[in-house]
């Protein structure tokens, strides 16, 4: 009668079907967070500003340079933009 029932818990030397699928979902579970990981470093260190284009602080430098800006408003526009 013992053998006529599948051994869920403990099949050859221990070593069933649910410890396997365990160890087996452990892994792909470390797998998914080093993937994601992985890509969410990528996607923080392709963040370019585009070619051709100044930033806030550059368009601001430039227009402080040609005098269209006071000494104050430069400085203000400055600690605006953060």
């Amino acid at each position: 009668m013992y053998m006529m029932y599948p051994r869920y818990y403990g099949g050859s030397f221990g070593f069933g079907l649910l410890p396997f699928l365990f160890i087996l979902g452990v892994i792909l579970l470390i797998w998914a967070i080093a993937a994601h990981r992985s890509s969410a470093d990528d996607m923080s260190h392709n963040k370019k500003e585009p070619e051709g284009e100044d930033t806030a602080l550059e368009i601001l430098k430039k227009r402080y340079a040609k005098g269209d800006l006071t000494k104050r408003e430069f400085l203000e526009m400055k600690r605006d933009i953060g």
